[in-house]
């Protein structure tokens, strides 16, 4: 089987857009392919979270990963800083990445901008570590969104660059992929783009969110005075809106909403009502799961063990391999 790589950073909650974007494909794909899903605590680093943080945080998401269906009995399910062997190898890829194409990365600048109090070398090299996450277990599919595209690039690049430099092809090329034709984008609720966390709580819609939380978060969703003709064209704070409707409720209730829309006769009101009632329903079973599994400390201990032999074996496998090519052999 071919093998699959795709990490979550551990910085909060998983929301709506994470499990219908990402992790609802995981669960299918985990009987085709050989997976290996990893919670990035390393990447968290760049933004200095507190040491009581970041435990909370690599729990929360292992949690989540469990409830939403992904079984460590046939996808491999591990805490990046469990597997030494990836930090080993994002140190031999920084000794021939360079610094002009590191500082061309999109994200790096967008992250310059945003935060100009802390450009830290992490932030510089994280396309570095984010190939050493794909090609330690010599992975050629990486599901990824649009804005991971660029660094995808960079682990071909820095990839091939390690085979050219040793005379060998062994690492292969990993390329994006996408399991299902139907990707699914789902909108945040403020309005402007996509649900995400760094955009604020306000925006997103956890997984494990109570229904009274949902009930708040939805009804204050951005919204319009109403269409002012029939079958006008939906704001784009609007359109998030049906958009979200369409992933969580019937198709009949899509429909009703629609046609009060085009017939100028809709009243947000009811249609948020719905929609929050509906996105209770689909979190449902997934909630309930969380809070029975976060309360099961000696499972989670299990699991998080049982991954990181996993993947410390494909990976020290492969630095076994990388210190021979590169020459570093004992006496």
């Amino acid at each position: 089987m071919e093998t699959v790589v795709s990490g979550i950073r551990s910085t909060g909650k998983l929301h709506l857009g994470n499990y219908y974007g990402a992790i609802q494909n995981f669960v299918k794909m985990q009987h085709e392919y050989n997976c290996y899903f990893f919670i990035a605590d390393l990447h968290s680093l760049t933004t200095h979270p507190t040491p009581a943080d970041l435990h909370g945080n690599i729990k929360q998401v292992l949690v989540e990963y469990l409830a939403a269906g992904i079984d460590p009995e046939k996808a491999t399910i591990y805490i990046q800083s469990d597997v030494p062997e990836i930090a080993e190898l994002y140190l031999y890829l920084n000794m021939n990445a360079y610094l002009g194409e590191l500082e061309r990365s999109t994200s790096f600048k967008d992250k310059v901008r945003a935060h100009p109090d802390n450009v830290n070398a992490g932030l510089l090299t994280y396309p570095v570590l984010m190939a050493a996450d794909i090609i330690i277990h010599k992975a050629t599919k990486v599901p990824v969104g649009k804005d991971q595209e660029q660094h995808l690039e960079m682990a071909r690049t820095f990839a091939n660059r390690f085979n050219r430099l040793y005379n060998k092809e062994y690492f292969p090329e990993p390329y994006a992929f996408n399991f299902s034709d139907n990707l699914v984008k789902i909108p945040g609720l403020d309005g402007k783009g996509k649900m995400g966390k760094s955009e604020g709580d306000a925006n997103v819609v956890n997984l494990s969110d109570e229904p009274e939380v949902i009930r708040k978060k939805v009804m204050r969703a951005v919204t319009d005075s109403g269409p002012a003709v029939e079958n006008q064209q939906k704001p784009v704070e609007i359109q998030n809106l049906f958009d979200l409707m369409k992933v969580v409720s019937s198709a009949d209730t899509y429909e009703h909403f629609d046609k009060l829309y085009n017939n100028c006769q809709i009243r947000y009101g009811d249609l948020k009502k719905q929609l929050a009632e509906d996105m209770i329903i689909a979190t449902g079973p997934i909630r309930e799961k969380i809070n029975a599994i976060a309360s099961d400390a000696p499972y989670l201990r299990q699991v998080a063990r049982h991954g990181a032999i996993k993947a410390r074996e494909s990976a020290s496998k492969t630095i076994k391999e990388v210190r021979e090519i590169i020459g570093f052999r004992s006496f």
